[in-house]
């Protein structure tokens, strides 16, 4: 069985979809289209209430790291892609050309841009830590102020020796 709800966070209402095993989905939500909750109950599979609860931990300060099962979906660039951004740590940001490196294909640069902006699990396969080489912010579906929000908290919240924004 699928499930939806939403969760009600500093930067805006988000979707999330799972079914019984695994989160498949973490979209920032168009509210015109419903009235977002933030339902704690039995009636959810216990995977979205554990996404839920480190949501919340995440946006107070204190989970760096999700361990919320999730489950994405896609080719097998895609795969490695996205494979890629959940490697990124907490607080850090990397360019779109070194995330092509580390796939090995430096020259895939805008592949792996149109891939993230893909990314069906938002924030917790961290699309929002990858950045121009200039160190500008673009490309992401929540919006760049979105963006730029979830890059100052984890560096508010990051210890110093983690520390890596290059924005």
């Amino acid at each position: 069985m699928r499930y939806s709800t939403y969760y009600l966070s500093p930067v805006g209402p988000l979707e999330i979809q799972a079914d019984d095993a695994a989160v498949l989905g973490v979209f920032f939500s168009d509210t015109k289209k419903r009235a977002p909750t933030q339902p704690v109950s039995d009636t959810i599979p216990p995977v979205l209430q554990q996404c839920l609860h480190e949501l919340t931990e995440y946006f107070a300060g204190t989970r760096q790291t999700f361990s919320v099962p999730y489950r994405l979906e896609g080719s097998d660039f895609r795969l490695s892609v996205w494979q890629e951004l959940a490697r990124i740590p907490y607080g850090q940001t990397i360019t779109y050309g070194e995330q092509a490196r580390r796939l090995g294909n430096a020259k895939a640069i805008r592949a792996v841009g149109t891939t993230n902006g893909a990314n069906p699990i938002g924030i917790i396969v961290p699309c929002h830590r990858v950045v121009e080489s200039n160190g500008d912010l673009v490309g992401f579906g929540g919006g760049l102020s979105v963006k730029r929000w979830l890059l100052n908290h984890e560096r508010q919240y990051c210890p110093p020796a983690q520390l890596s924004l290059g924005f």
